[in-house]
This record gives C-alpha cells, sequence and structure tokens, in this order.
C-alpha cells in the first residue's frame, strides 16, 4: 500500500502563498476602514474633476497656477526653473521642492491634471492621521471615521482645494502625519514627515518649531530640541542659500508685517504691547478665528497643548498686513487645520459617557453647518461662481490658443497663460513691454520695458481692452503687431515682420 507523502510547507515567496496573504488581509479591514478609504477617494475624485473643471473654464491664472506649471514643465525638460510669469526663478519665490517628485510625471504626462490630483490627493490624505489617532485615542473606528470626515470638511480645507494650485496643500498630510507621529512616539515616522514638510515652504517651520518645543516638553526631550533646531536650521538655509541667491533678498514678504517690518514690530511689542493686541483684534481677524475653530466647537481648548502647536502659524496670519493670511478662502490656514483637529481628537480623550457622546454629535452638526454656510460647493450660500468649461469664452479661448505654436514667445491676458505655460518664455500682459509691480526681485524692474520685450512674437488679449486697464499698455506696443485672428471675445497679435 502507498503512503501519502507527508505535506510540505508551502514557500513564502511562491504567488498562491501571496495571493492567500493578500486576501488575509483585506478580510482584516473594517467597514469603517472600507470608509476612510471611500472618504478620501471621493474626496480626490471630485476636487480633481472640480479643479480641472475650473481651469478649463479659465478660472485659473499665472500666479495661482501658472507659475507653478511652467517651473515644474521646465525642470520636466531639464530646464532651469526660471518662470517668467514672475520674473524669477520657481524656488526664489518660496523653497518648495516638494514639486520634484512631480517632474517625473510631466516627463509622461505634462497636463494640468498631474498638479490637480497631486493636490486634491494630499489634501485628502490629510484625515488619515486624523483617523489613527482618533481610533486609538477614543476607541472607536466609527467615531475616527466622524472626526476624519469632520476634517476634510473644515471650509479652510475645501477652499485650499479650489484656489488654484498651492504647494501648501502638502501640509495638512506632512503635518498632520507628524503630529500624530509625536502624539504615538513613532519616532521615525515623525523624522520623515518633519523634513516633508519642511520640504513644502520655508514657512512650514511655523509649525515645525512650536511641534518640537512640544515634543520636548511632553515626549522626547532630546528629539523635540533637534526637531526645533532643525527647523530652525531649515529656513535660515532657505532663506539665505536659497531664496537670497535666486532673489536678491532674504526676507521678500517682510512687508506683510505691521508696524514697518520684523523690526518695527518687535519693537512695538516691547514698547506698546497694546498696539499689537488691538491689531491682532481688528478688522476681520475675530470672525477668521471663529470660522477656524466653529466647526470644531472649540472643543481642543479642553486640553490645547497639541492644539498650541499651530498657534505660531495662527499668529503669523493674524498678524499679516496681507488681508489673505486672514481669511479661510485661502491657503495659508491650511496648516493651521490639522493641529486643530488633532488637537480636538486629544481634548475628547479626556472627555467621557454622556458628554463625549453629545459633544460629537453637536461638532457633524457644527461641521455641517459651517460647510452650508462658508463651504465652496454648490449647495453652498458662499459657492465660488466659476465658468463651466463649456463657456463661450472659453471655448473660443482654446480655438484660439490652437494658433499659437509651442516654442513661440507669448505675452497673453492672465486668465490665459495658465494655458500657455508649457514653453520657455510665457508673459502676463503687459509684462514685458511694462512690468507689473510683482514681476521680478523685489519690483526693481516694475513698470520698464526689458529685452524680452523685443522677443515676443504672439500678443492674445480681449477685445475689450478697457478689462483691468489693458488699453493704456496696449496703446504703447499696439503699432509692433498686427491682428491676424478675432474669436469670439479675444484677438490674436503676431509681430509686424521686419518692423514694417
Amino acid at each position: 500500500m502507498q503512503t501519502r507523502p507527508a505535506a510540505t510547507p508551502q514557500d513564502p515567496s511562491s504567488p498562491g502563498t501571496h495571493r492567500h496573504g493578500v486576501v488575509t488581509r483585506l478580510r482584516r479591514v473594517t467597514v469603517w476602514q472600507w470608509g476612510l478609504v471611500v472618504l478620501v477617494a471621493v474626496h480626490t475624485w471630485y476636487f480633481t474633476r472640480a479643479g480641472l473643471r475650473i481651469h478649463h473654464g479659465l478660472g485659473t491664472s499665472s500666479y495661482d497656477f501658472g507659475l507653478y506649471d511652467q517651473g515644474v514643465w521646465l525642470m520636466s525638460r531639464l530646464k532651469a526653473p526660471f518662470v517668467t510669469l514672475m520674473g524669477r526663478n520657481l524656488f526664489g519665490d518660496h523653497t518648495s521642492f516638494v514639486l520634484l517628485p512631480l517632474v517625473p510625471f510631466y516627463m509622461v504626462w505634462p497636463a494640468a491634471g498631474v498638479l490637480f490630483f497631486a493636490q486634491s490627493a494630499a489634501i485628502a490624505a490629510g484625515a488619515i492621521p486624523v483617523f489613527l489617532y482618533a481610533r486609538g485615542r477614543l476607541e472607536s473606528e466609527a467615531v475616527a471615521l466622524l472626526l476624519a470626515a469632520v476634517y476634510l470638511v473644515h471650509p479652510a480645507v475645501q477652499w485650499t482645494n479650489l484656489e488654484n494650485f498651492h504647494p501648501d496643500a502638502f501640509l495638512g498630510v506632512f503635518v498632520g502625519t507628524a503630529i500624530y507621529a509625536a502624539l504615538q512616539r513613532r519616532w521615525r515616522l515623525y523624522a520623515v514627515f518633519v523634513v516633508l514638510a519642511l520640504l513644502v515652504k520655508e514657512d512650514a517651520a511655523l509649525v515645525v518649531v512650536p511641534l518640537g518645543i512640544w515634543v520636548a516638553m511632553r515626549r522626547h526631550r532630546r528629539i523635540g530640541l533637534l526637531t526645533v533646531a532643525g527647523g530652525i536650521s531649515a529656513v535660515l538655509a532657505a532663506l539665505f542659500l536659497v531664496i537670497r541667491p535666486l532673489r536678491g533678498t532674504a526676507f521678500p514678504n517682510s512687508w506683510r508685517f505691521p508696524f514697518g517690518g520684523m523690526g518695527g514690530l518687535m519693537a512695538e511689542a516691547f514698547r506698546r504691547p497694546w498696539n499689537v493686541l488691538q491689531h491682532l483684534w481688528s478688522g476681520d481677524r475675530p470672525w477668521y478665528l471663529f470660522q477656524m475653530a466653529a466647526p470644531l466647537l472649540g472643543v481642543f481648548t479642553r486640553l490645547p497643548d497639541v492644539a498650541l502647536i499651530g498657534s505660531l502659524a495662527l499668529a503669523s496670519n493674524l498678524l499679516s498686513t496681507f488681508t489673505f493670511q486672514h481669511q479661510i478662502e485661502y491657503h495659508y490656514s491650511l496648516v493651521v487645520v490639522p493641529a486643530l483637529a488633532l488637537g480636538t481628537v486629544h481634548a475628547l480623550g479626556v472627555i467621557r459617557g454622556r458628554v463625549r457622546a453629545a459633544l460629537l454629535g453637536a461638532m457633524a452638526v457644527a461641521a455641517i453647518a459651517a460647510a452650508s454656510v462658508w463651504w465652496p460647493l454648490p449647495f453652498s450660500a458662499n459657492a465660488p461662481d466659476y465658468w463651466p468649461p463649456d463657456h463661450p469664452a472659453a471655448v473660443d479661448a482654446r480655438e484660439i490658443l490652437e494658433d499659437i505654436p509651442d516654442d513661440a514667445v507669448v505675452s497673453a491676458f492672465h486668465r490665459l497663460t495658465a494655458h500657455l505655460a508649457h514653453r520657455q518664455e510665457i508673459y502676463a500682459f503687459p509684462s514685458p513691454f511694462r512690468t507689473t509691480p510683482w514681476w521680478g526681485n523685489e519690483g526693481d524692474l516694475s513698470g520698464v520695458r526689458i529685452p524680452a520685450a523685443d522677443r515676443v512674437e504672439y500678443v492674445v488679449l480681449p477685445v475689450d481692452k478697457t478689462i483691468e486697464d489693458l488699453a493704456g499698455p496696449w496703446a504703447e506696443v499696439e503699432d509692433e503687431f498686427h491682428l491676424v485672428r478675432t474669436v469670439g471675445q479675444w484677438e490674436l497679435y503676431v509681430r509686424v515682420p521686419g518692423g514694417e
């Protein structure tokens, strides 16, 4: 009689074993974890699509999309990222080295969708550290999913999605994960995401340094002090080793400090601190604070130490004379939200029973109410007004832009430059014939004609030159060009050959 051979263990590297392991892991995924996956995926899909619709409806422009599109495209063609839309190197504006991983994608598919997808996915991923911390802290994945959703519907998070494109979008997930890792004492993960946050832009130090202080006080003194030193070193390197050589000054935005700059602000705080406090409470700043806190019901004040990680960035926004920094509709606020959201989870951990349940219910209502009033979505009372892609002006623009060669030097109306950015030289009219105050290095060429003007081959402008005071600058140069085509409300001009 034959004996059956003994069973031998299956090779763990075999395909069958691998498939079995994947199936086993998938079976362990809970319904709430699948809910998080769906939440992140739907958010990414919706806002990628929304960003592209706005773009194709001429809702993007030179500074909030075109400059990044041109800079990344230039690098994908192995060229220096000197962005003619703003007259300086891309990294002389901000040290946004986080854009470098997007360059290979532009080599394969140089399209606006790359930037919009990256932005939407990064913002959506900011819900993940909130879910992970809430799951452990509050011992409920259902509650964790609720709080992840509350994070994503925060108006400051949502508006960043639709403000064209900004590298700041990555700060939500990078800062959030760094805070989560610090709370959980996962130091390798912490180090990775602190470094990633600092690669987004030099301003990230405003949250990295307070995070280091919190770590030094609450978790690990040496790691915290290293974080503080690293954050300060990173911002100094960005300002003095990158921005100053590329731009000519290490402090391009010093004009945003009240009382005459940083020195004046410090002197005022020492001599007349009540003036600084009065400034912090002036204008729409109290309303801005309310809007930031209201979707979370201010619960983070119950145990505020984690939320205070965002205090320096929030104070910077409040102090700034640049109005956009204390309005939730702009990207400057996103960096604060992870600290507030994780601070809310942290505070809920010391609230028990029915009180916690009541707060969670009220928070869900507050988040929906804030969304209905302040969200940039169709059903919101504050829904933005953008042209759809099939708007006649957008359709006509796409038709007339097809007549411009890919390698031509162009000056165009700023709403069109974002659709012409994949070239070595593209200018937002009236540049380079009359440079705008924000073109070049600190306005040193403002209002003058630069040599690039003689290289411009095509100009695309609205038929109505009274729009945004285009008539005066155009009158100075129209003899150098002749009209070759009119489509709807757009006109295409080409340089007169031989100076005729």
